[in-house]
């Protein structure tokens, strides 16, 4: 019995274990189309998303990621509110109009009118009676030198004398109203003047420059946040706010997670992606026993910060989870996205985990190292980096304010480690690079996308001293700095 275990024990793949090979190609990189899925019906320019971790992903990163036309995955280890107001955030940004406005009553104060414009990093906001009738407008201008216990209607601009449009104008005619009259906001109101929403000159700019960006029906940044199966409340809240939700567990092959996963499907209308799971038959199962799974998130124990393997043996490698579950995905011919999550280094792993079935990947590491991350800067010597910790570590569990993600109740054990990761810039610099590295290897492997990747890329095992040759070597290089590290 316990030699058949050993004789029938598979080879758990990891990153480093494989290399691409080189295929014939017609294309050269900059032809390469990267479009994906992210889930059944949220679609990708980028196969690239970040993960739901508290010093990684807030409406920042996620604003900046979906600009690029990735999505980031708001995390959870805080109150339900707090989370759904980051969703809020990001559909406010950069849409072209936006619904859900910022307002405020004639009666509050200027004090009042400051802290919200500078809790939201805005300049202005409309000022509507009980019945969302628009009365005025009042913008940083007015009250940057008023004394903070003045009232709101004592400082506005009327409504008499503001620009509005209504509902249904088109993008050129609300560029020409903002241009033409030196306006920066452009209040969309009914035939009876009750406001509907807000055009601003800021947002419609930023169409203009990022347009990779990825945007919802109604033209507002696409974004997904984390959430425990057991907390359906948090769930519903999030709904109205976000275009997927994922199901953030450390193993979500559990009787329990499959029951409180289906009762979620069941009840809200977003798409709902699940993870983490690391085998053949942990697909299986979800694809066997729930309808409208819309993803799956692979992998267990690869993250950089993830002790769950040092601690338990426990190991689904990114590379061998996603070769698992793809395979489970095309026997049962569903069209479910895999996203492989944990352990990315160079855009060469994301070369690989595409190679092998997964759709996009999910990284943590290296977008905790953007300014956009919600994780503090820190200088040693004269080097800047930012913190960067598991979910599972002893940190991440002392300020949990949700369910926790590994159990419940929470394991005694910790299973991840805190420290710091090196300082990357901005996200859309970060983007760039491994976009373009991502191309040059889909360009070695002769796959014009990622669908191509799945059928023609191919990859061949290395072992150690091969792998040691694959790097720099037999040289001296001064004060060296590599972008990509192993």
């Amino acid at each position: 019995m316990f030699r058949t275990k050993l004789k029938n024990a598979s080879i758990a793949i990891t990153f480093n274990d494989l290399v691409l090979l080189p295929g014939f190609t017609r294309s050269e990189p900059n032809e390469i189309d990267l479009t994906t899925y992210f889930s059944k019906n949220i679609k990708l320019k980028i196969p690239f998303s970040s993960a739901p971790m508290d010093t990684v992903t807030g409406s920042e990163l996620a604003i900046a990621l979906a600009l690029q036309g990735g999505i980031g995955i708001l995390h959870r280890n805080c109150s339900a509110e707090n989370e759904v107001e980051m969703a809020k955030k990001v559909k406010r940004a950069g849409s072209y109009i936006i619904r859900d406005v910022l307002t405020i009553s004639p009666n509050q104060t200027i004090e009042e009118a400051i802290t919200l414009m500078t809790r939201h990093n805005i300049h202005g906001l409309p000022v509507v009676d009980k019945d969302k009738m628009l009365i005025g407008i009042i913008t940083w201008r007015d009250v940057r030198f008023t004394a903070r216990d003045q009232f709101v209607k004592n400082v506005m601009t009327p409504r008499e004398k503001i620009i509005s449009a209504n509902d249904g104008i088109t993008v050129e005619k609300a560029k020409r109203i903002l241009q033409e009259h030196r306006i920066e906001k452009l209040p969309i109101v009914d035939s009876n003047g009750r406001l509907l929403g807000l055009i601003t000159y800021r947002d419609l700019r930023m169409q203009e420059k990022y347009p990779n960006s990825i945007r919802d029906e109604e033209g507002r940044l696409r974004v997904g946040a984390a959430i425990s199966p057991f907390d359906l409340r948090r769930a519903k809240m999030l709904e109205p706010f976000v275009d997927v939700l994922v199901i953030d567990v450390a193993h979500a092959h559990n009787a329990n997670v499959i029951s409180a996963v289906k009762r979620i499907i069941e009840e809200v209308s977003v798409d709902v992606v699940v993870g983490n799971i690391g085998t053949y038959e942990a697909a299986e199962d979800y694809i066997t026993k729930i309808d409208d799974v819309a993803g799956f998130r692979v992998g267990l124990g690869s993250g950089s910060i993830c002790t769950t393997t040092v601690i338990t043996r426990a190991f689904a490698p990114t590379l061998f989870a996603t070769v698992n579950v793809a395979d489970a995905v095309n026997d049962y011919k569903v069209r479910l996205p895999v996203i492989a999550d944990g352990g990315i280094r160079t855009p060469g792993d994301i070369a690989l985990a595409l190679a092998l079935g997964a759709s996009a990947v999910m990284m943590g590491n290296i977008f905790a190292g953007c300014k956009e991350s919600l994780s503090k800067l820190v200088s040693i010597g004269g080097v800047f980096y930012k913190e960067y910790y598991g979910m599972g570590s002893a940190r991440a569990k002392a300020k949990r304010a949700a369910l926790d993600r590994y159990s419940i109740p929470s394991k005694d054990i910790v299973e991840g480690v805190e420290g710091l990761v090196p300082y990357r810039g901005g996200v859309e610099d970060v983007v760039r690079e491994f976009v373009a590295g991502l191309k040059a290897a889909m360009g070695y492997a002769g796959a014009n996308n990622i669908r191509d990747m799945w059928e023609k890329a191919r990859v061949a095992f290395v072992t150690p001293l091969g792998l040691n040759e694959s790097k720099p070597h037999d040289i001296i290089i001064p004060q060296q700095k590599m972008s990509w590290g192993y």
